[in-house]
């Protein structure tokens, strides 16, 4: 359940938000900014500057919209906070990305358990720019509708390992960052390229569905491909027999902990609720 209640935005999708708020999306897009130099993929770096945000101000969704719809044909959709996969599904369906128009609090500036409008638009918004990768996303939400419960578990996966948690070979010793969980938090953003406890790996479709993952911590596992078309193509209806034999195979050997001793600081922490 979340501690935090989503704005409305007005007749024409404007936010009022207050002075404070503004400034710590100021304090997280300047950090940031300064951290994913040499890091963020260039898919990610261009939808950026095509983005054009305010660095002092949360974006308003009106004026990210006009840039994705120009781009793709994507818009954000403003909802309440943590929706059911079911909606977030038909949205991504309909090129609708969603986004809880909330900011943490400074309290909790390093230490999010859901995403908030940071880690939607900072984190997402620049790669839906890229018009494979929006398509992937599309493709994605359009599976989900009619994938079962258990069949969703499963996508749920893929996403986590990509959209938000998967690195991109651009070149030989060129290692980049594309997930939007990792270029929203501050610790992740370095961790995921230099530390030596993850495992890093080529993706593979039947190994990311088979690998279990924790919300909660620092990644152990990133998922590396050398396009978006990698992750394009394997989204059609055939994952869906994919899924069904990761199932029959069952889960590798979990290599995190079972509990978290000390909570993970990052600006990413849970995905929309089954």
């Amino acid at each position: 359940m979340t501690a935090y209640q989503a704005k409305t935005p007005d007749q024409i999708g404007f936010v009022d938000y207050t002075e404070e708020e503004n400034g710590t999306w100021e304090i997280l897009y300047k950090r940031q900014m300064e951290l994913i130099k040499g890091r963020a993929c260039d898919a990610y770096m261009d939808g950026l500057e095509r983005l054009q945000m305010s660095s002092n101000s949360i974006p308003q969704l009106p004026d990210i919209n006009r840039v994705l719809r120009k781009e793709t044909g994507w818009e954000v959709a403003a909802v309440p906070a943590l929706i059911p996969f079911g909606k977030f599904f038909e949205l991504l369906a309909n090129k609708q990305f969603p986004a809880a128009t909330f900011i943490r609090t400074r309290e909790e500036i390093d230490y999010l358990q859901e995403p908030d409008i940071f880690h939607e638009i900072y984190g997402h918004c620049p790669l839906l720019t890229n018009p494979v990768f929006a398509k992937f996303v599309e493709n994605y939400g359009k599976l989900g509708l009619a994938a079962s419960k258990q069949e969703r578990v499963y996508l749920a996966r893929v996403f986590w390992f990509t959209v938000e948690f998967g690195l991109i070979q651009q070149a030989k010793d060129d290692l980049k960052i594309y997930g939007a969980g990792i270029l929203s938090s501050t610790e992740e953003t370095v961790y995921s390229l230099v530390s030596d406890k993850p495992v890093r790996k080529p993706f593979d479709l039947m190994t990311a569905l088979r690998t279990p993952y924790r919300i909660d911590i620092l990644q152990t596992t990133y998922f590396i491909i050398k396009q978006f078309e990698d992750i394009y193509n394997i989204m059609d209806s055939n994952i869906i027999d994919h899924i069904h034999e990761a199932i029959e195979l069952g889960d590798f050997a979990a290599n995190f902990p079972a509990k978290s001793s000390e909570p993970m600081k990052s600006s990413f922490k849970d995905q929309h609720d089954c």
